[in-house]
């Protein structure tokens, strides 16, 4: 048991130790650590670290070598990840397969595999050290702390990385100088509107109350997130730490994370945490042998996108059905069971022990004017370095995408990348050069929103992006409001108009009609930002709604009401693997032979092809296309 502090410096200076040992090799032994985040667990990874374990026994090699598994690594696109310690080789894309020659080549030999080695793909030489790789060197790990390095089911590891060091500050001052640090930092909320953390502290400190809450908003439900589920797979104890802190500073007593059940990792993992932390007196009365007292609780999400508005997820920690409530009074002052509540999401209580243990100004140094700190993006789609990434605010689109993303694959022009999920917006290749901070996107049409990063490149339809958003949007919306409910349906319903080839140059109007009446008279974020995604491409990319609605095209060959299969007479050798593929019996031979070729090309019946794409994945001589 941690009861004092003393109690806490002599175990965080061992447990400092022991982590510090067994990175640097001291310890005599080496250390494999698998990367245990969900993508490259549903990739084998702990399949890969059981095959470790058994091979290890048998070669009776347990004494000399260790294996663990650690949170999310962050490079998503070449996981599963295999790091081993003190040379600190990592190894990517690893399989079952490769264990036997990772332990006979490098474990007992010392010599690396090369070709498990990540490649630079400008200058093709191997890279061996994670900090040698461009997609890691302008990060900067703050609320990712510890992800990839600690074993998350392991508070020794947790307290050997500076685990509750903050909270042990903050107990050492009163509750007023906590929040006026929080304020300091310039710390904004990073769930997505980027509210001052500080501020709404001090409004649930200045509510009077016998019983206060603190809830951690969990219900990651953007397309493409997931930041907020890597940093409760890698390191759960900061963000209880940081709970902990915020309940310290506005007079709480009890925590509530409110997790989305499709995450069984996290969940699983921040029971642990939870029960490790209880039983060493880091939760419950009198933590540190002072008057503060604390506890969490975990609640279960069924996976309502509207539930990431604070006051739907309110109602349904409470039993009742997710959908917003009216505001005022707002939360600080009457949330959970009527009581003061703040809210914080993950990302935000994960940046507070870093605050309170490193100091405000270390934190401030960070960042833009009115944005400090670093801010965690999901980043995906057509860009060749998919995963988790932490920027400082104020890093560039463009660096973001290009230095950091590798770039678009296959040689294909950037189009537009969707920040803020759902209720962000598209930015052009004009915008590329822009900072990155909460009122620069909302300035250029988007928003910085959780976090997502979706980049498109010029295969992507925008008049298609924005349907899919707006089907999400109706299909969570909780349909309390009539704007938003009623409205999204209607939007919808002319988005699927125009990319079938029906709309009208009046559906333009009423887009932008209904958008602003979604907007203005919606009860919650859900609706009021639901347009968001037409807005930016209808200013940015009119031209294609325009094809769509006067030319009866889609310029990017994706909706396929508006687009045909074709083949190539001069590029078909009659082979016949389309034809055999197609499950429409649409492809049927010529009477035209190409020169040197012996067979008769093949043709599609536009009229009976289903469009299904079939044909041009099997298609060796790139013979077929879309027009």
């Amino acid at each position: 048991m941690i009861q004092s502090v003393d109690n806490l410096n002599e175990r965080i200076s061992s447990c400092s130790k022991c982590l510090e040992d067994k990175i640097q090799g001291r310890d005599g032994k080496r250390h494999i650590v698998l990367c245990g985040g969900t993508g490259c667990l549903s990739n084998n990874s702990a399949e890969i670290r059981q095959r470790f374990e058994e091979l290890l026994k048998e070669k009776g090699l347990e004494d000399k070598a260790t294996v663990n598994q650690v949170g999310c690594f962050g490079f998503c696109s070449q996981g599963p990840f295999v790091k081993i310690f003190p040379e600190d080789t990592l190894y990517r894309l690893v399989k079952i397969e490769d264990v036997e020659e990772i332990i006979s080549s490098d474990i007992e030999g010392g010599v690396v595999v090369d070709r498990l080695l990540y490649e630079d793909p400008v200058t093709g030489e191997k890279v061996s050290k994670q900090d040698e790789i461009n997609f890691y060197k302008k990060q900067r790990r703050v609320a990712l702390h510890g992800c990839g390095v600690i074993d998350p089911e392991d508070i020794n590891e947790a307290l050997g990385m500076g685990a509750f060091q903050g909270l042990k500050r903050a107990l050492s001052m009163d509750r007023q100088q906590v929040i006026d640090e929080v304020l300091a930092s310039g710390l904004r909320g990073r769930g997505g509107a980027g509210f001052p953390t500080g501020r709404k502290w001090q409004f649930a400190y200045n509510s009077q109350s016998d019983e206060k809450y603190v809830v951690c908003n969990g219900d990651e439900g953007d397309p493409g997130a997931f930041m907020d589920r890597s940093i409760l797979e890698g390191n759960p104890l900061a963000v209880i730490e940081g709970m902990m802190i915020a309940g310290y500073a506005i007079g709480a007593q009890n925590g509530y994370f409110y997790v989305r059940a499709e995450y069984p990792t996290a969940v699983m993992r921040l029971r642990k945490a939870i029960a490790q932390a209880r039983e060493l007196g880091l939760l419950g009365k009198n933590i540190l042998g002072t008057a503060f007292s604390f506890d969490c609780h975990l609640r279960l999400g069924a996976g309502a996108f509207v539930c990431g508005e604070e006051t739907a997820l309110l109602n349904s920690i409470e039993g009742k059905r997710g959908m917003p409530r009216p505001r005022p009074p707002f939360p600080a002052v009457k949330g959970l069971w009527g009581q003061p509540t703040i809210i914080n999401n993950v990302e935000t209580l994960a940046c507070v022990p870093f605050i309170l243990r490193e100091g405000a100004e270390q934190f401030a140094s960070v960042g833009t004017e009115r944005s400090k700190g670093t801010k965690v993006f999901a980043l995906g789609g057509k860009v060749n370095n998919v995963g988790l990434v932490e920027v400082p605010m104020g890093t560039t689109l463009r660096e973001l995408i290009y230095d950091i993303g590798g770039g678009i694959p296959n040689g294909k022009k950037f189009k537009a990348i969707q920040t803020g999920g759902p209720s962000g917006g598209c930015l052009t290749e004009e915008f590329l050069d822009e900072p990155i901070d909460f009122d620069n996107l909302v300035a250029k049409g988007s928003m910085m929103g959780s976090g997502g990063a979706i980049v498109m490149d010029e295969d992507n339809c925008m008049v298609d992006v924005a349907k899919f958003y707006m089907e999400f949007i109706c299909d969570e919306s909780c349909g309390k409001c009539s704007p938003c409910r009623i409205g999204t349906k209607r939007m919808l319903e002319i988005l699927t108009r125009i990319t079938e080839g029906k709309g009208t140059m009046k559906d333009l109007e009423e887009l932008d009609e209904l958008s602003e009446t979604v907007k203005s008279n919606s009860l919650c974020a859900l609706g009021q930002t639901a347009a968001n995604p037409i807005n930016s491409t209808l200013s940015h990319f009119r031209d294609e709604y325009l094809a769509h609605i006067v030319d009866k095209k889609c310029p990017a060959h994706v909706c396929k009401n508006l687009m045909e299969y074709h083949i190539d007479p001069e590029k078909c050798i009659g082979c016949g693997m389309c034809s055999r593929a197609c499950p429409a019996d649409c492809i049927h031979a010529t009477d035209y032979t190409a020169p040197g070729h012996k067979k008769p090309s093949l043709k599609i019946d536009t009229e009976k092809c289903v469009k299904c794409g079939t044909c041009i994945g099997t298609c060796r001589f790139k013979a077929i296309e879309k027009r």
